[in-house]
This record gives C-alpha cells, sequence and structure tokens, in this order.
C-alpha cells in the first residue's frame, strides 16, 4: 500500500508531462501534381518542419500507391474519386486519427483533401488548411511541374482536345478539376470529380453538413502565381460565366450566393479564412509558415 501511494504522485508527475504530446491533434497532408508524399524537398520537409515545431505530433503524409514513383505518377493518371476511397480507407483504418485530425493540401491535394472531408466524415477532419488549392477548378495550366516537359505539352493538349469526355475524364486527373468558363453546361454535366464535390449538378445535403463541421477552412492564395489560371481559384473565386477574363470572387458566385456548400454559412460564422502570400505557387518561407499556419494546427 505504502508502495503504492507513493507511485502515485510518480504516474501523476508522468500524466502531466505526457499530457501535451498527447493532445496534439494529428496532421493528414496530401501532396499536389507531380508530387510524392516523401520527397525530402518538398512534403518530406514539409513533415520533418511541422514535427520538430510540435514535439509529439503524428503527421501522415499520404501515399497513392507502393511506392513514390507510383504515388507521383497517380497524382496524373489515377481517378480523383478512386484516390478519395483510397484515402478515407487509410483514414478509416489508423488507430492514431480516430480521435480526430488536421489536414493540409498542396496545390490539387487541398480539393481532394476538401472531397475526404465532405464524403467522410469519419474520423472527424477539424481544421482544413488548402495552400494553393484550385477549389473552382483550373482553365489553364501556363507552367506545369511535372517531371517532363513532354509530359505537360500532352496534358495540355488532352485537354485541349477533349476534357470532359469519359475516357479522359476517368484517366486524367487534371481533367477532373478542369473547368471550362466557356463550356459551363459540359463542365456541369461530364465533370466527374469537381462538378460533384461543388454541387453543380444538385444539392448534396451530406456534403454541405460536413464541410460545415470543419472548425476552420482555411485557404492560401499565392499572390504571384505562374501556375493556376485562374488564381483566384485558390480563394474559391473564379471567371465569371461565359469568358475567360473577368474573374468574380467566392461571394459573388452562385455556389456561394444560393449557399449550396455552406459556405456562406461559414464565412459569416468566421470558419473561412482567406491567406495572401506572395511569392510563386508553392514558394513560402519557412518564416511564413511558422507564423501563418503552424497556429491552425496547435
Amino acid at each position: 500500500m505504502a508502495a503504492l501511494r507513493a507511485a502515485v504522485p510518480v504516474l501523476a508527475l508522468l500524466g502531466l508531462c505526457l499530457s501535451p504530446a498527447a493532445a496534439v491533434t494529428p496532421l493528414v497532408i496530401w501532396h499536389g501534381m507531380g508530387d510524392s508524399c516523401c520527397n525530402p524537398v518538398s512534403m518530406g520537409y514539409i513533415q520533418k518542419l511541422v514535427e520538430k515545431k510540435i514535439p509529439g505530433i503524428y503527421v501522415l503524409s499520404l501515399k497513392i500507391g507502393s511506392n513514390m514513383i507510383q504515388d507521383m505518377e497517380n497524382s496524373f493518371f489515377m481517378n480523383v474519386n478512386d484516390q478519395v476511397r483510397e484515402v478515407c480507407s487509410q483514414l478509416a483504418t489508423d488507430p492514431r486519427l480516430q480521435g480526430g485530425y488536421n489536414a493540409m493540401g498542396f496545390s490539387q491535394g487541398g480539393q481532394f483533401l476538401r472531397a475526404v472531408a465532405q464524403r467522410c466524415p469519419a474520423p472527424p477532419m477539424l481544421n482544413l488548411i488548402s495552400i494553393g488549392g484550385q477549389h473552382q477548378g483550373v482553365y489553364g495550366f501556363p507552367r506545369c511541374p511535372g517531371e517532363s516537359s513532354h509530359l505537360c505539352d500532352w496534358i495540355r493538349k488532352t485537354l485541349d482536345l477533349g476534357a470532359y469526355t469519359k475516357a479522359v475524364q476517368e484517366h486524367l486527373v487534371q481533367a477532373e478539376y478542369w473547368h471550362d468558363p466557356l463550356k459551363e453546361e459540359d463542365y456541369r454535366k461530364n465533370s466527374i470529380f469537381l462538378a460533384d464535390i461543388n454541387q453543380e449538378r444538385g444539392i448534396n445535403e451530406t456534403y454541405k453538413k460536413n464541410l460545415m463541421a470543419l472548425k476552420k477552412f482555411v485557404m492560401v492564395k499565392f499572390l504571384n502565381d505562374t501556375m493556376v489560371d485562374p488564381p483566384i481559384s485558390e480563394w474559391f473565386g473564379f471567371y465569371k460565366s461565359g469568358q475567360a477574363k473577368e474573374t468574380i470572387p467566392l461571394q459573388e458566385t452562385s455556389l456561394y450566393k444560393e449557399d449550396r456548400l455552406g459556405l456562406q454559412e461559414m464565412d459569416k460564422a468566421g470558419k473561412l479564412v482567406f491567406l495572401g502570400v506572395k511569392g510563386d505557387h508553392l514558394h513560402f518561407s519557412e518564416e511564413w509558415f511558422d507564423s501563418t499556419i503552424l497556429p491552425f494546427l496547435q
């Protein structure tokens, strides 16, 4: 009994020492086009940076495929809906995520993680940070970051020839968030990914309810972006329908005005955060990341 009493303060002390690490919310990361989960100069660097700044955090950098090469290839050629299903399965079976997690998507990983939030509410996503994600899609690839310029040229030609054909939609990732403002009806009818998660063909109340469950939806726009067309898509804006010159912010879109996704309600509740950072696509300093992004993870 005396030994047990002596052990209690020690156990209490251990509990105090362990509780901060145990309370840290896990982080799930999804990389962008032409990247992979564990590239030491991109996602691997981000993972180590977060782990260094937030001791005890569990970081899952998503890998789609059995190795880094497959992961990179799948960022171009694997049906996005299949990728989202695969990620939902990974998250549901990871015991370290069951209490909830924060999510951070880079470039196309931003809209892919939003799809996870809308389609897979368990385990719960708490905060979504989209760094350069294109939530209204893209209409052009001014500067494609693939390993080969030939691959990028092929993607551009394929998109120009038939972005909304069934074969292209099912096998080219970038076609699945291609949004042609001159062919809005084609986009609404035939986009198998973006038109679905943006409620273009009707209202899925589950999507709306699940997205609105987020505590914060943070969108980072790169103020000198030469890759995303139009850059305002990173803040959920897009081209005014019927032309490809004038852009409008989220608040002027029908998606917001009709509140098909709950974004208007989230905005009024202070859940939407719009951040701008100087630099080209995915170019930011460690200092900016530390001061601006890390607070959302702590």
